[in-house]
């Protein structure tokens, strides 16, 4: 089971996923990440967030995806993630449908429309 508790600083999580802390920044910026700042303003991983960035990592590094697939990536993941073992297959349906629309919408986040 993977937790959810923040407990890595910056140092930690850039040793763990051998990732520069700039990087580490560069991806909360972006808001594919959001570390804990309990005290102050330093940043607090989880484990969850470990095992995030290293599924950012292969995105980047075997597949070369950029931040806006990333942002696409990670999203559709996170509606995925969001199922559990009791969900319908209703549930899981429309979950997927609503990955494939992520796909599918305009960098601005506008819906298309036909002309």
């Amino acid at each position: 089971m993977v937790s959810h508790e923040p407990v890595y600083t910056i140092a930690v999580a850039s040793r763990l996923t051998g990732m520069h802390p700039q990087t580490l920044r560069k991806y909360e910026r972006a808001g594919l990440l959001t570390p804990k700042r309990p005290s102050g303003n330093q940043r607090l991983y989880s484990a969850s967030d470990i095992d995030r960035l290293k599924r950012i990592q292969y995105l980047v590094e075997e597949r070369g995806v950029n931040v806006a697939g990333l942002e696409l990536a990670l999203a559709m993941t996170d509606r995925l993630d969001e199922l559990d073992a009791n969900s319908s297959a209703s549930d899981i349906q429309a979950a997927i449908h609503d990955a494939a629309d992520m796909s599918r919408q305009p960098e601005d986040g506008t819906t298309e429309s036909a002309a």
